[in-house]
């Protein structure tokens, strides 16, 4: 096969500086082909090599008791939850994807982390996102919104996985480059799962699923670029999913697996073919060599280079034992999948590829990959001039004499707070009868069959904290994550992340990635909450600014028992409303400020991460004892919202309170401000006083602010609004907003 001449302009089409290009040369003691030029473009690209975040990446706590698979060492993180089983769970990006093609960007970013779950052996058991978009009312927006939730729901649905929680934000900061993160969790039995490597002499490799055709190439590549207006051009870069050929992979996967039929599996996805060999033939110190005409493809006529480079989704790569061939071959042709043995293992550690016995590509596996040969970058950081010198806020400036109920209603019924039912319905999120508690609460809980616990998952981040303080902010993700957990009654074992930035080589991005992370390492080794594993989303901008840094934090919580999971609403007429942590007189970064006044000004919300600590062991032992009936995290709206959410979310059985506060601080203040470590929980008055002695002994502020009746929120003198007055605000208004627009 002739292949073009590689020249210093392709070179650097292909994303790679002269620098990387002489590493190459000096890796493989000669210039690269055209192929090979290809094949270290999509490895080296930032999406599969993490060269500019690895090195900090690395300074995360990863290890912990209950951990079976460390960061990066497999397709997804793995966590014991006794009894014999592991939850896997893993999120990662499909930002650029879902900004040109957003039905095909979401859908194929759900069915790929699925793949990372099933390819370590276990079954999904729930979906969840984290989705963000720029103002509603923009046309192109809903354009975005439309299709990213249609094409997540379809997915799901058809794949027959529950999508149980998540978060849908809007600021105008997403407008050109919207955030789609995707996040999945299954069980498995410990001694069922399997790892991503390919190792042995003479274990044939075998490719399973759809065939191979021209969609995606250079899909890795084009996910670390910024969007612009050439973008639209790249559609050819999105993939199509086929949920229903996942659905076969799915269990056809799992029957190899549980007949200890493979040395190992991995989905195809960012690379292809490409990262699936190079990556496990190095885990596994061995070298692959594939011919890559056995590659069954749907387009007449492609080349070495377009079939290594295809990211044409529901396809895997099994590493078969020497002598199952047969075997494994029969169970996929049982469940109508196409199979093809394509190359077989050595122990030349050389990622080799023939077309009809010439070889068109000879790499070290381990110069591909990441944590091997792989550029490792740590860029220069510049701080902000709006965190170097930040917007004074003069409270003062903001009116005392206003109508509070007004100002109530409108956060309620703005884009960030409201209720999601109108993305979320359209979600089956109890298919296969596990969901404890679905979307609607602060965490999603999901019941493990034949033992008395569940899991309970979250997805949280404030961008627009991380933008003004992004140190702190990311401390607030970790935190609010493990509130949300432990409001539902479980206790906070480990967590992924999505860290969505823009270009880190502008200083001031760089600052604000690295910044993330330190906080995000100091929040988790308070928790005791490992970093599991996840994904890096750089280059997201448009033409007019980057997004907010936004590191999506998705946890996980244990439950121990089934009876300990706890819900946010009101339960009884006469039960005590508590408040546990201070009200403090903090109104920056408030969605109050963003949404009544149009103001993105901090400072952000102080934390004591200790001090937080401290609440959820003290809130989680109170639930573990029986006492909570409900328990509700303050975050975006602050106290106000909060209790109205406690009096509303549950549209069965909506209830009022009324509520006494005597904090001597600013009104606004007091019902808006997002101060921090702050949960409300109701008990029985029977309950009331083991609650107040189990907090103060534990030497945190509880206050009983008031009692659950009555079909109005009333809060002192400032607040007075019946439940339907709330109804209507938080459930109807967006919604309603939406279907004018469309």
């Amino acid at each position: 096969m002739k292949q073009p001449n590689v020249t210093p302009q392709m070179v650097k089409d292909h994303g790679l500086s002269d620098d990387e290009y002489k590493v190459i040369i000096k890796i493989l003691g000669r210039e690269p082909n055209y192929t090979e030029l290809g094949i270290f473009s999509v490895m080296w690209s930032e999406h599969c090599s993490y060269k500019n975040s690895i090195a900090l990446l690395k300074t995360l706590p990863r290890d912990g008791d209950c951990l079976l698979a460390k960061a990066g060492e497999e397709n997804a993180g793995a966590v014991d939850i006794g009894d014999g089983l592991a939850v896997v769970f893993k999120i990662e990006s499909h930002n650029h994807p879902s900004a040109v093609e957003p039905y095909q960007g979401a859908a194929t970013g759900v069915g790929g982390i699925l793949r990372d779950i099933f390819t370590m052996g276990a079954r999904p058991i729930a979906s969840l996102n984290s989705l963000r978009f720029g103002s509603p009312e923009n046309p192109r927006v809903r354009y975005l919104i439309d299709g990213v939730v249609r094409g997540i729901g379809d997915y799901g649905n058809s794949f027959g996985v529950p999508t149980v929680a998540g978060e849908t934000y809007f600021d105008e900061a997403y407008t050109g480059n919207p955030l789609v993160n995707a996040m999945a969790a299954g069980i498995v039995k410990t001694d069922k799962m399997i790892s991503a490597v390919i190792k042995g002499d003479g274990n044939p490799v075998m490719i399973v699923g759809s065939k191979t055709g021209r969609d995606g190439i250079h899909g890795a590549t084009f996910a670390s670029e910024e969007i612009s207006e050439k973008s639209e051009s790249k559609r050819p870069s999105v993939q199509i999913g086929d949920p229903f050929t996942e659905k076969l992979l799915l269990e056809a996967t799992l029957e190899v697996i549980d007949k200890g039929l493979a040395v190992g599996i991995q989905d195809m996805g960012a690379a292809g073919i490409t990262c699936s060999c190079s990556e496990m033939s190095a885990r596994g110190n061995s070298g692959v060599t594939i011919d890559i005409e056995k590659v069954p493809v749907r387009e007449p006529g492609m080349t070495p280079y377009e079939i290594l480079l295809s990211e044409s989704q529901e396809r895997m790569l099994v590493c078969v034992k020497k002598g199952k061939e047969k075997e494994v071959e029969e169970i996929f042709r049982k469940w109508e999948l196409n199979s093809a043995i394509i190359g077989e293992t050595n122990s030349s550690g050389i990622f080799r590829v023939r077309l009809n016995g010439e070889t068109v590509a000879e790499i070290p596996s381990e110069s591909l990959v990441l944590g091997g040969g792989a550029p490792v970058y740590t860029r220069e950081t510049r701080k902000p001039e709006r965190i170097e010198q930040p917007a004074h806020l003069n409270l003062a400036d903001f009116p005392l004499s206003r109508d509070w109920n007004k100002d109530l209603l409108s956060l309620l019924a703005s884009p960030n707070i409201c209720n999601k039912d109108w993305v979320y319905n359209q979600y089956d999120s109890m298919v296969r009868t596990n969901t404890a508690l679905g979307p609607g609460s602060d965490a999603a809980v999901m019941r493990i069959r034949k033992t008395r616990k569940a899991i309970a998952f979250t997805t949280d981040c404030n961008g627009r904290y991380c933008y003004l303080d992004p140190r702190v902010g990311a401390q607030q993700a970790v935190a609010e994550a493990a509130r949300n957990v432990v409001c539902s009654g479980a206790r906070p074992v480990a967590i992924t992340n999505c860290l969505n930035f823009g270009n880190p080589y502008k200083p001031e991005i760089y600052y604000g990635f690295a910044e993330a992370v330190a906080g995000m390492g100091e929040a988790c080794r308070i928790f005791g909450t490992p970093v599991t594993g996840g994904n890096v989303s750089f280059y997201n901008e448009d033409p007019d600014h980057a997004v907010f840094p936004t590191p999506v934090i998705g946890m996980l919580g244990i439950v121990d028992d089934i009876s300990d999971i706890t819900t946010q609403w009101f339960k009884d007429e006469g039960d005590l409303i508590f408040l546990v942590g201070e009200n403090r007189e903090e109104l920056g970064a408030s969605e109050y400020l963003h949404t009544i006044f149009g103001k993105n000004v901090g400072p952000v919300p102080q934390l004591d991460l200790t001090f937080e600590k401290l609440l959820q062991d003290a809130l989680l032992a109170a639930i573990k004892a029986g006492w909570v009936k409900s328990a509700h995290d303050c975050s975006d709206g602050g106290l106000a919202v909060a209790l109205a959410e406690g009096a509303i979310s549950n549209r069965d059985r909506m209830i009022g309170a009324e509520i006494y506060l005597d904090d001597n601080i600013r009104p606004d203040a007091l019902l808006f401000g997002e101060t921090q470590s702050r949960i409300i929980i109701t008990a029985s008055e029977t309950t009331g006083e083991k609650l107040v002695d189990h907090f103060a002994a534990a030497g945190l502020p509880i206050a009983a602010i008031g009692r659950v009746g009555g079909r109005f929120l009333k809060i002192n003198d400032e607040i007075n609004l019946s439940i339907e007055e709330m109804n209507s605000a938080y459930y109807e208004s967006l919604r309603t907003k939406l279907e004018r627009f469309s």
